[in-house]
């Protein structure tokens, strides 16, 4: 944009800003602005056309009435001063404009004041309802061709009704251009505030699922974890007086249990730590835990009392890692419900079994099989299981076993869903 334009962009910018302060403001300019330029000539000339301008009256003989300084005065008045309300209420301003237009013409004088009448005309097409602009366009054409035949006994008709019409032409595409200008500026930035709008709540939305995910994965690390150490350290306690090696063998499993953690919450804490300088650390990452480790979570839960016997039919080296993310925390939240509410001493038979098209797993256990506790518990832990897989299109369930106990049973779609997963 060169300096010109720049230079006309920031002043109309400005205009507009002081016209939304002082709305009246414009309005009354403008009328200050017709009424010296158009209006003051013909009272200079005293009455207009018809009284001090001999030239005119030389070439008009017949055209123009001559009117004394008291009756141009009032009707310059009533067709300048109704353009201060012309946005406010656009179809009031012009229907009283081309009153008193129609009455100056009856009267035979000529005025430079009628300029206004285009101008009403420009502000009708620009504030004023659409609907009505076709009445006005009839209501313009009527008085047009009052003003030609007025004067046809110094030009013709057609002469006179294409120059007027001509003008009005104007002032109608003249306000229609700036009307859809105004539109089509007033869509893009409803637009862009909408757009700015759904940005924010992407970026609202985004955060609170992230807040979400680490949610669950620092309940799948704490939650299990301390479900262990307090097992071990109930068994520890339990065994000090009666079994001195079983409590120094409970303290040592503790101690890697809470190393173990550890290192999981540094690892989900270092993604979210963000350097001084506003730069995000590399935390140092360790791969997510897989299938392969499902081995090591049984063997701290045996250390921890149950007794759990593990299998896996089919192809699981080959589901991909977020599949086998998805397995290993569904398990470890299992297994921690089943050491919460049904104790060291149970029974856990676990299954992983990998299909052509979906994956199964099975967590039963020989606890009370009554005991509502895994299935009405309010949190993270349940919701993040069926969360977890939905993700791969699967379901969740949780309750009593037909033969006793408690069973979970999780299937997730080994297929995706759409073609791509």
């Amino acid at each position: 944009m060169g300096p010109p334009a720049a230079w006309f962009a920031r002043a109309g910018q400005r205009l507009r800003q002081a016209d939304r302060a002082r709305p009246w403001a414009l309005d009354t300019t403008l009328v200050v602005l017709v009424f010296v330029v158009f209006c003051l000539p013909d009272l200079l000339h005293h009455g207009g056309s018809g009284d001090g301008d001999a030239d005119g009256r030389r070439r008009f003989p017949f055209a123009f009435t001559h009117l004394p300084p008291a009756a141009v005065l009032a009707l310059q008045a009533g067709l300048v001063l109704p353009l201060l309300w012309r946005r406010r209420r656009p179809m009031a301003a012009f229907v009283a404009v081309f009153a008193v237009f129609v009455l100056q013409w009856s009267l035979g004088a000529a005025l430079r004041a009628d300029v206004a009448l285009f101008v009403a005309l420009y502000s009708l097409t620009l504030h004023g309802r659409l609907r009505r602009l076709p009445w006005a366009c009839a209501v313009m054409v009527s008085g047009m061709v009052l003003v030609a035949v007025r004067v046809s006994p110094a030009m013709s008709v057609w002469d006179a009704l294409f120059f007027l019409l001509s003008t009005s032409i104007a002032a109608l595409a003249v306000g229609l251009t700036v009307r859809s200008r105004r539109a089509q500026l007033a869509g893009l930035r409803e637009r862009a505030a909408r757009l700015e709008t759904e940005r924010d709540q992407r970026i609202r939305l985004a955060a609170a699922t992230e807040r979400a995910r680490v949610a669950r994965e620092m309940h799948d690390i704490v939650g299990h974890n301390l479900s262990v150490v307090i097992t071990l350290a109930d068994a520890g306690a339990y065994a000090t007086d009666t079994a001195p090696e079983r409590g120094k063998e409970a303290l040592r499993l503790i101690g890697d249990t809470g190393r173990t953690a550890l290192g999981e919450l540094r690892r989900v804490l270092g993604v979210l730590r963000e350097a001084s300088d506003g730069i995000r650390q590399a935390p140092e990452l360790s791969p997510q835990p897989g299938l392969v480790d499902i081995d090591t979570l049984c063997d701290g839960v045996r250390a921890a009392g149950l007794e759990i016997v593990y299998r896996t039919v089919g192809e699981v080296d080959a589901l991909d890692r977020g599949m086998q993310l998805t397995v290993y925390r569904i398990v470890q939240e299992a297994l921690t419900n089943t050491l919460k509410h049904a104790g060291a001493g149970t029974r856990v038979t676990l299954s992983v079994v990998v299909g052509d098209e979906r994956l199964v797993i099975r967590i039963r256990d020989n606890g009370p099989a009554g005991d509502p506790g895994p299935w009405n518990e309010e949190g993270h832990g349940l919701v993040g299981m069926r969360e977890r897989a939905a993700l791969y299109g699967g379901t969740v369930s949780a309750g009593p076993a037909a033969d006793g106990g408690w069973a979970v049973e999780a299937a997730l779609d080994l297929v995706p869903q759409g073609g791509a997963r």
